[in-house]
Protein backbone atom coordinates (compact mmCIF):
# COMPACT_ATOMS: atom_id res chain seq x y z
CA UNK A 1 0.00 0.00 0.00
CA UNK A 2 1.39 4.01 -1.03
CA UNK A 3 1.91 5.93 2.20
CA UNK A 4 -0.44 8.56 2.86
CA UNK A 5 -0.02 12.03 0.79
CA UNK A 6 -0.90 15.27 2.81
CA UNK A 7 -0.97 17.83 0.01
CA UNK A 8 -2.30 21.59 0.29
CA UNK A 9 -5.32 22.04 -2.70
CA UNK A 10 -4.95 23.76 -5.27
CA UNK A 11 -6.98 26.91 -5.56
CA UNK A 12 -7.80 26.91 -1.77
CA UNK A 13 -6.67 29.40 0.86
CA UNK A 14 -8.02 27.78 4.20
CA UNK A 15 -5.86 24.64 3.50
CA UNK A 16 -2.15 25.56 4.53
CA UNK A 17 -2.81 24.70 7.94
CA UNK A 18 -3.82 21.01 7.13
CA UNK A 19 -6.73 20.70 9.68
CA UNK A 20 -8.59 17.84 9.53
CA UNK A 21 -12.62 18.71 9.36
CA UNK A 22 -13.38 15.11 9.00
CA UNK A 23 -11.53 12.36 10.82
CA UNK A 24 -12.30 8.53 10.09
CA UNK A 25 -10.60 5.86 11.78
CA UNK A 26 -11.02 1.96 12.03
CA UNK A 27 -14.73 2.67 10.59
CA UNK A 28 -16.52 -1.02 10.34
CA UNK A 29 -20.68 -1.04 8.99
CA UNK A 30 -22.20 -4.56 7.68
CA UNK A 31 -25.59 -5.94 6.58
CA UNK A 32 -26.28 -8.83 7.73
CA UNK A 33 -23.33 -10.99 7.35
CA UNK A 34 -21.86 -9.11 4.38
CA UNK A 35 -18.96 -6.92 5.85
CA UNK A 36 -19.61 -3.54 3.48
CA UNK A 37 -16.81 -1.33 5.37
CA UNK A 38 -13.52 -3.03 7.25
CA UNK A 39 -11.26 -0.90 9.40
CA UNK A 40 -11.55 2.29 6.84
CA UNK A 41 -9.37 5.25 8.62
CA UNK A 42 -9.66 8.42 6.28
CA UNK A 43 -9.35 12.51 6.82
CA UNK A 44 -10.51 15.24 4.76
CA UNK A 45 -8.21 18.16 4.96
CA UNK A 46 -9.80 21.70 5.47
CA UNK A 47 -10.03 23.38 1.86
CA UNK A 48 -9.26 20.18 -0.59
CA UNK A 49 -11.56 17.76 -2.39
CA UNK A 50 -10.65 14.43 -1.98
CA UNK A 51 -12.20 11.89 -4.14
CA UNK A 52 -13.05 8.13 -2.87
CA UNK A 53 -12.50 5.87 -5.88
CA UNK A 54 -13.96 2.55 -6.25
CA UNK A 55 -16.19 0.26 -8.03
CA UNK A 56 -19.52 -0.72 -7.57
CA UNK A 57 -20.13 -2.47 -4.27
CA UNK A 58 -16.72 -1.07 -2.62
CA UNK A 59 -18.48 0.96 0.19
CA UNK A 60 -18.42 4.08 -1.13
CA UNK A 61 -21.95 4.98 -0.82
CA UNK A 62 -22.19 3.45 2.44
CA UNK A 63 -19.42 5.28 4.04
CA UNK A 64 -20.61 9.04 2.91
CA UNK A 65 -24.00 7.99 4.44
CA UNK A 66 -22.38 7.20 7.86
CA UNK A 67 -20.48 10.30 7.92
CA UNK A 68 -24.22 12.42 8.39
CA UNK A 69 -25.51 9.39 10.16
CA UNK A 70 -27.91 8.43 7.67
CA UNK A 71 -26.50 4.94 8.48
CA UNK A 72 -25.22 3.84 11.76
CA UNK A 73 -21.88 1.95 11.51
CA UNK A 74 -20.89 -1.28 13.80
CA UNK A 75 -17.45 0.02 14.98
CA UNK A 76 -14.68 2.85 14.92
CA UNK A 77 -15.09 6.44 14.81
CA UNK A 78 -16.25 9.40 12.44
CA UNK A 79 -15.06 13.18 13.75
CA UNK A 80 -16.72 16.23 11.97
CA UNK A 81 -15.80 19.88 12.49
CA UNK A 82 -14.48 17.91 16.24
CA UNK A 83 -17.22 16.61 16.64
CA UNK A 84 -17.77 12.70 17.06
CA UNK A 85 -20.57 11.62 15.02
CA UNK A 86 -22.12 8.83 17.06
CA UNK A 87 -22.13 10.22 20.18
CA UNK A 88 -24.76 13.38 18.82
CA UNK A 89 -28.03 13.64 20.57
CA UNK A 90 -30.67 14.47 17.49
CA UNK A 91 -30.92 18.13 17.85
CA UNK A 92 -26.57 18.14 17.79
CA UNK A 93 -26.70 16.07 15.16
CA UNK A 94 -29.63 18.39 13.12
CA UNK A 95 -27.27 21.36 14.15
CA UNK A 96 -24.12 19.50 12.37
CA UNK A 97 -25.75 18.93 9.35
CA UNK A 98 -26.76 22.30 9.09
CA UNK A 99 -22.99 22.63 8.15
CA UNK A 100 -22.62 19.71 5.33
CA UNK A 101 -23.95 19.62 1.90
CA UNK A 102 -24.77 16.17 0.28
CA UNK A 103 -25.36 16.41 -3.18
CA UNK A 104 -27.31 13.25 -3.93
CA UNK A 105 -26.66 10.44 -6.58
CA UNK A 106 -30.09 11.84 -8.00
CA UNK A 107 -30.47 15.34 -7.28
CA UNK A 108 -33.78 14.70 -4.76
CA UNK A 109 -35.19 18.07 -5.69
CA UNK A 110 -38.63 18.55 -5.16
CA UNK A 111 -40.79 17.81 -8.00
CA UNK A 112 -44.10 19.75 -6.68
CA UNK A 113 -41.94 22.70 -6.09
CA UNK A 114 -40.34 25.23 -8.71
CA UNK A 115 -36.91 25.92 -8.90
CA UNK A 116 -36.87 28.69 -6.88
CA UNK A 117 -38.86 27.52 -4.34
CA UNK A 118 -36.34 24.42 -3.57
CA UNK A 119 -33.75 26.77 -3.10
CA UNK A 120 -35.65 28.82 -1.04
CA UNK A 121 -37.16 25.37 1.80
CA UNK A 122 -33.69 25.10 2.64
CA UNK A 123 -32.71 28.76 3.55
CA UNK A 124 -36.03 29.39 5.55
CA UNK A 125 -35.36 25.88 7.65
CA UNK A 126 -31.88 26.63 8.20
CA UNK A 127 -30.84 30.36 8.26
CA UNK A 128 -34.24 31.57 9.76
CA UNK A 129 -33.17 35.10 10.72
CA UNK A 130 -33.29 35.93 6.94
CA UNK A 131 -35.43 38.63 5.60
CA UNK A 132 -36.94 37.90 2.11
CA UNK A 133 -35.04 39.96 0.40
CA UNK A 134 -32.29 38.57 2.02
CA UNK A 135 -33.50 34.89 0.85
CA UNK A 136 -34.12 36.31 -2.86
CA UNK A 137 -30.27 37.48 -3.04
CA UNK A 138 -28.81 34.10 -2.17
CA UNK A 139 -31.10 32.25 -4.38
CA UNK A 140 -30.12 34.41 -7.57
CA UNK A 141 -26.51 34.34 -6.31
CA UNK A 142 -26.46 30.44 -6.63
CA UNK A 143 -28.36 30.15 -9.77
CA UNK A 144 -25.80 32.73 -11.33
CA UNK A 145 -23.28 30.63 -9.52
CA UNK A 146 -24.42 27.48 -11.85
CA UNK A 147 -25.95 29.23 -14.82
CA UNK A 148 -29.17 29.01 -14.71
CA UNK A 149 -30.94 32.06 -13.09
CA UNK A 150 -33.53 31.55 -15.94
CA UNK A 151 -34.70 28.27 -15.01
CA UNK A 152 -35.88 30.29 -10.96
CA UNK A 153 -39.69 29.50 -12.07
CA UNK A 154 -39.25 26.19 -13.74
CA UNK A 155 -40.25 22.61 -12.65
CA UNK A 156 -37.75 20.05 -12.49
CA UNK A 157 -39.81 18.02 -15.03
CA UNK A 158 -38.80 21.13 -17.20
CA UNK A 159 -35.35 20.35 -17.00
CA UNK A 160 -32.88 18.20 -18.76
CA UNK A 161 -31.15 15.59 -16.47
CA UNK A 162 -27.40 17.68 -16.10
CA UNK A 163 -29.73 20.82 -15.49
CA UNK A 164 -31.26 19.07 -12.27
CA UNK A 165 -28.01 18.18 -11.16
CA UNK A 166 -27.39 21.91 -11.16
CA UNK A 167 -29.84 23.13 -9.60
CA UNK A 168 -29.02 20.30 -6.97
CA UNK A 169 -25.78 21.67 -6.35
CA UNK A 170 -27.19 25.20 -6.30
CA UNK A 171 -29.78 24.55 -3.59
CA UNK A 172 -26.99 22.77 -1.62
CA UNK A 173 -24.82 25.39 -1.53
CA UNK A 174 -27.49 28.41 -1.16
CA UNK A 175 -26.86 27.73 2.60
CA UNK A 176 -22.89 27.96 3.11
CA UNK A 177 -21.98 24.78 3.96
CA UNK A 178 -18.68 24.08 5.38
CA UNK A 179 -18.14 20.67 4.00
CA UNK A 180 -19.46 19.10 0.74
CA UNK A 181 -20.13 15.64 0.63
CA UNK A 182 -20.87 14.33 -3.08
CA UNK A 183 -22.39 10.94 -3.81
CA UNK A 184 -21.34 10.00 -7.64
CA UNK A 185 -22.41 13.44 -8.88
CA UNK A 186 -21.98 12.91 -12.93
CA UNK A 187 -23.44 9.32 -12.58
CA UNK A 188 -25.63 8.91 -15.68
CA UNK A 189 -24.77 12.40 -17.06
CA UNK A 190 -22.86 12.98 -21.04
CA UNK A 191 -19.48 13.36 -21.11
CA UNK A 192 -19.92 17.05 -21.77
CA UNK A 193 -22.25 17.57 -18.69
CA UNK A 194 -20.38 15.30 -16.68
CA UNK A 195 -17.50 17.84 -17.89
CA UNK A 196 -19.81 20.71 -16.33
CA UNK A 197 -20.36 19.57 -12.87
CA UNK A 198 -16.55 18.49 -12.53
CA UNK A 199 -15.92 22.11 -13.14
CA UNK A 200 -18.72 23.55 -10.86
CA UNK A 201 -17.15 21.33 -7.82
CA UNK A 202 -14.04 22.95 -8.65
CA UNK A 203 -15.76 26.32 -8.77
CA UNK A 204 -17.97 25.57 -5.29
CA UNK A 205 -14.61 24.91 -3.85
CA UNK A 206 -12.92 28.34 -4.96
CA UNK A 207 -16.26 30.24 -4.26
CA UNK A 208 -17.34 29.18 -0.85
CA UNK A 209 -14.11 27.35 0.25
CA UNK A 210 -15.98 24.33 1.16
CA UNK A 211 -13.92 21.03 2.06
CA UNK A 212 -15.13 18.19 0.01
CA UNK A 213 -15.60 14.69 -0.23
CA UNK A 214 -16.09 13.45 -3.21
CA UNK A 215 -17.39 10.08 -4.18
CA UNK A 216 -17.07 8.41 -7.54
CA UNK A 217 -16.05 5.62 -10.07
CA UNK A 218 -15.86 8.17 -13.02
CA UNK A 219 -12.35 8.38 -13.85
CA UNK A 220 -12.45 11.78 -15.38
CA UNK A 221 -14.00 13.75 -12.48
CA UNK A 222 -11.44 12.10 -10.43
CA UNK A 223 -8.87 14.06 -13.04
CA UNK A 224 -10.80 17.31 -12.95
CA UNK A 225 -11.47 17.61 -9.25
CA UNK A 226 -9.31 15.56 -7.02
CA UNK A 227 -6.52 17.38 -4.79
CA UNK A 228 -5.41 13.63 -3.49
CA UNK A 229 -7.21 10.38 -3.94
CA UNK A 230 -8.28 7.45 -1.84
CA UNK A 231 -9.39 4.32 -3.43
CA UNK A 232 -11.68 1.36 -1.87
CA UNK A 233 -11.78 -2.26 -2.75
CA UNK A 234 -13.64 -5.10 -1.20
CA UNK A 235 -14.22 -2.27 1.76
CA UNK A 236 -11.24 -1.34 3.13
CA UNK A 237 -8.57 1.53 1.97
CA UNK A 238 -6.06 -0.17 -0.99
CA UNK A 239 -3.99 2.64 -1.67
CA UNK A 240 -4.49 6.76 -1.07
CA UNK A 241 -1.84 9.77 -2.43
CA UNK A 242 -2.00 12.16 -5.87
CA UNK A 243 -3.77 11.06 -8.85
CA UNK A 244 -0.56 11.29 -10.58
CA UNK A 245 1.08 8.40 -8.47
CA UNK A 246 -2.23 6.37 -9.28
CA UNK A 247 -2.02 6.61 -12.80
CA UNK A 248 1.70 5.76 -12.80
CA UNK A 249 1.03 2.76 -11.01
CA UNK A 250 1.91 -0.24 -12.01
CA UNK A 251 -0.29 -2.06 -9.41
CA UNK A 252 -2.63 -4.51 -11.44
CA UNK A 253 -5.75 -3.90 -9.63
CA UNK A 254 -4.91 -0.23 -10.04
CA UNK A 255 -4.20 -0.36 -13.35
CA UNK A 256 -7.43 -2.30 -14.62
CA UNK A 257 -9.48 0.78 -12.93
CA UNK A 258 -7.66 3.38 -15.01
CA UNK A 259 -7.49 1.94 -18.18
Amino acid sequence: MMKATTISPAGSNKASNHKQVIEINNLRKGFGEQEVLKNVSLELLNGENLVVLGKSGSGKSVLIKCIVRLLNPDGGTIQVLGENVSALSSDGLGELRKKIGFLFQGGALYDSMTVRQNLEFPLRRIRKNLTQKEIDEKVKEALEHVGLTDSIDKMPSQLSGGMRKRISLARTVVVDPLIMLYDEPTTGLDPATSDEISALINAVQKKYKTSSLIITHDIECARATANRVIMLHNGEVYQEGRLEAFEKSTDVLIRSFFK
